[in-house]
This record gives structure tokens, C-alpha cells and sequence, in this order.
């Protein structure tokens, strides 16, 4: 075991880069509860937007129309998700997990023919002489452009959520979906634009995946994160900046134990692989107890003829 072999620099930049696709799936995903709908689908959004993003970033050798069809195919498959539960009224959580379901079958039809090839890649921000400085050039100012847009986007959540007339339309939908109707805002128009914006940024997240962390693609390759953003915003209490923090905290155990393996860790290889989802169930646990931040009106059904 050799622990000098892990660069502290390197350690942290990459802490970045695995924190994104994590932090998007899961900034999304909050807009929708925040709307009080319960979208377990985001792990099936996430590799649906991976396969979109990844093959026509081939097929037209430019990486930004990739990510923009991922964001695209990501919000076409949240509107089946919309469909069946804000007009069929089919259950969220059936509806979530069938979503995921077709999703997988759907990226693992798609990619067929794009497996072993490489895409193209994605330029990095690098920014002149701010880039260049010791250990703060490299941690922060050597990234590629989705990872800001991430951060930014963050900002942008919590600026409407608490400072716009539309985010206080939508906390209002999701804490009682009643009140809201009755004061003359359309509740499922609100849920549908939620439940895209959700799908668009879970698409953007699994094509960061594979056009850009990995770049290359393999079926099943999101490999849980969708699954770790649902508990994310748990764990956050639906709160966009807790939300980034925690992003940054299991991307951060990610990254670690991917290193402690480097350095040759006398511990077995499927312990440190598992230790991100143990992590994970232990948040879930402490938190279960502390529902404060839940919209009140999330998983519940709205009945348009109420």
C-alpha cells in the first residue's frame, strides 16, 4: 500500500468531475419534488440521455450537440412519465421504476452499434494565467464547461425557488396542489414544465458520463447514479445548496476509494465499489426522521376535475 501514490490536487479536481452528473440528476430531480412529484425514473432518464448524447456527438463529431440532444431525449422520455401519471394518473412510483426499466432496454437497443468507439472530445475551460496557478489552477480553473454550467445552474434553482414569482408558484403547487388550483394556477401544466426541466438536466447528467468522465460508451454505464441522486435530494432536505455540497461529498467517496484501490489497499475491490450505495443507505437511515423540508403534496396525485 503506497498512500504518497494519491495526488491531493488530482484527488480533488477529480472529486469535481465525478460530482457533476450526480449534482445535475439531482438538481433536476428537486425541481420535481419541489413541484410535488415523485419521478423515480432518473437513473432511466440518466443512460437514455447518456446513449442520445454520446451517439449524435459521433455521428456530427461535435460534443456540445450531444449534450443538447441528451438534454433533449432525457425531457422526451420524462413527458411518458408525465403522461402516465398527470393524465393517466398512473402511480409515481410505479411509473418511476417502469421509466428506469425502459430506459435501460431502450440505451442498451440504441448503443448497440456504438460500442469501442471514441468519441470527440469536449475542449476544457482552460482560462490564461488563472489556470496556471499552483494547486487553485488545477482544481478549479481546468475544467470543462458542463462542470460550471452545473454549479451555475445550482445558483439559478435557488435564485427561483426563493426569489422568482414562478418558483414561489411552484413551491405553492407542491405543497398543496389544492390551494394552488383553486387560486387559479394550472397544476399540471406547473408538474409537466417541472418534470422535462428534471428530465433534460438527468439526460445532460448521463451524457456528461459518457461523452466526458467516460468517454466511451458501455450498457448500463450511469451504474446507480441516478439512484444516489433520489437520495441526494433526501439527504439534502430540498435544498439546492445542501444538494451541491452532498454531490461533492459522494462524488467525493467515489473518487477516494477508486484511488485507495490505486494505491493498492489491502481491502477487497467490491467493498470500495459497493462503499458509495452503503453510503448512501446510512444518509437515508439518519435522515428518515427529519421530513422538515418534504413538499407536503409530493407523490400525491392531482385530479384535474377537483
Amino acid at each position: 500500500m503506497d498512500l504518497s501514490a494519491i495526488n491531493p490536487v488530482l484527488l480533488i479536481a477529480s472529486l469535481m468531475v465525478a460530482a457533476t452528473p450526480l449534482l445535475l440528476a439531482a438538481i433536476g430531480e428537486l425541481v420535481v419534488e419541489k413541484a410535488g412529484v415523485l419521478n423515480l425514473g432518473v437513473e432511466g432518464m440518466m443512460i437514455v440521455g447518456a446513449i442520445c448524447g454520446f451517439a449524435i456527438a459521433v455521428e456530427t463529431t461535435s460534443p456540445m450537440l450531444g449534450l443538447l440532444a441528451a438534454m433533449v431525449g432525457g425531457a422526451v422520455l420524462s413527458l411518458l412519465f408525465a403522461f402516465l401519471t398527470q393524465f393517466a394518473l398512473a402511480n409515481q412510483v410505479a411509473s418511476g421504476l417502469a421509466l428506469t426499466l425502459f430506459g435501460l432496454g431502450l440505451s442498451a437497443l440504441m448503443g448497440q452499434s456504438y460500442v469501442g468507439i471514441k468519441p470527440p472530445a469536449l475542449a476544457k475551460l482552460d482560462i490564461p494565467v488563472i489556470s496556471d496557478i499552483p494547486v487553485i489552477g488545477p482544481i478549479f480553473f481546468s475544467h470543462d464547461p458542463v462542470l460550471y454550467v452545473a454549479i451555475a445552474l445550482t445558483a439559478a434553482v435557488w435564485w427561483f425557488l426563493k426569489k422568482s414569482r414562478g418558483g414561489l408558484i411552484l413551491r405553492a403547487v407542491g405543497e398543496s396542489h389544492d390551494a394552488a388550483h383553486a387560486l387559479g394556477y394550472n397544476v399540471i401544466r406547473v408538474r409537466i414544465l417541472a418534470i422535462m426541466f428534471g428530465g433534460a438536466c438527468a439526460g445532460l447528467g448521463g451524457a456528461y458520463i459518457s461523452l466526458i468522465r467516460v468517454p466511451q460508451w458501455t450498457e448500463g454505464m450511469t451504474a446507480g447514479v441516478g439512484w444516489i441522486a433520489l437520495a441526494l435530494v433526501v439527504f439534502a432536505s430540498w435544498k439546492p445548496w445542501r444538494v451541491l455540497l452532498g454531490a461533492y461529498l459522494f462524488g467525493g467517496i467515489n473518487v477516494l476509494q477508486l484511488n485507495l484501490q490505486a494505491a493498492g489497499i489491502a481491502i477487497p475491490v467490491e467493498y470500495l465499489a459497493m462503499s458509495p450505495y452503503l453510503i448512501t443507505i446510512l444518509v437515508l437511515v439518519i435522515m428518515s426522521a427529519d421530513k422538515s423540508g418534504a413538499p407536503a403534496s409530493l407523490g400525491r396525485t392531482f385530479h384535474a376535475s377537483q
